[in-house]
């Protein structure tokens, strides 16, 4: 496993510096601080359990489908970590800027970006309208994590497809 990490560190290497190095701002910081916090294990739990709870019809099923999505969604996620630990970029690369506290776990996939796209997916599937709208704020939470030199972008790849696959499949389950 350890050689494909170095592939994928060759190729994502300059992509992670561009958007870690090159995009640091300050209304960026603000930005990122922001969807990162929504891609955060608390945010959505509470957000989706918020909208089971109190919104009508479909939207409630909707943020049942969300609280279960991002529930199940993390349990692939634990075991990638623990059976294929990547390093995080900021290990890799010295130059990366990160925030006060970085994380020691391992890299990959992104925990993260599997919860905002496991949150978002169903509310996306049940008002399909807002898909321009959300699916931004989705890839936005990757992005954020890429920013703060957290996660390589295929870390962040991995979540979105594990976080929509699983709410894809929660919403045939949870209707």
């Amino acid at each position: 496993m350890s050689q494909i990490y170095r592939l994928l560190d060759q190729v994502e290497g300059p992509i992670f510096l561009h958007v870690n190095q090159r995009w640091n701002r300050a209304a960026l910081n603000r930005l990122f601080a922001l969807l990162t916090l929504m891609g955060g294990a608390t945010f959505s739990l509470l957000v989706s359990a918020a909208i089971g709870f109190f919104a009508p019809g479909h939207w409630s099923t909707a943020g049942w489908q969300a609280l279960a999505a991002v529930a199940l969604s993390h349990v692939p996620v634990f075991l990638a970590k623990r059976s294929a630990p990547r390093k995080r970029p900021y290990q890799i690369y010295p130059q990366a800027t990160t925030g006060r506290s970085p994380l020691k776990d391992p890299s990959f996939p992104s925990g993260h970006t599997t919860a905002g796209f496991a949150m978002l997916t169903p509310w996306m599937i049940a008002e399909p309208l807002l898909i321009p709208l959300l699916l931004p704020i989705a890839v936005g939470i990757g992005l954020s994590r890429i920013y703060f030199g957290l996660h390589f972008p295929s870390d962040t790849l991995a979540g979105a497809l594990l976080g929509s696959a699983t709410a894809m499949l929660v919403s045939l389950w949870i209707v």
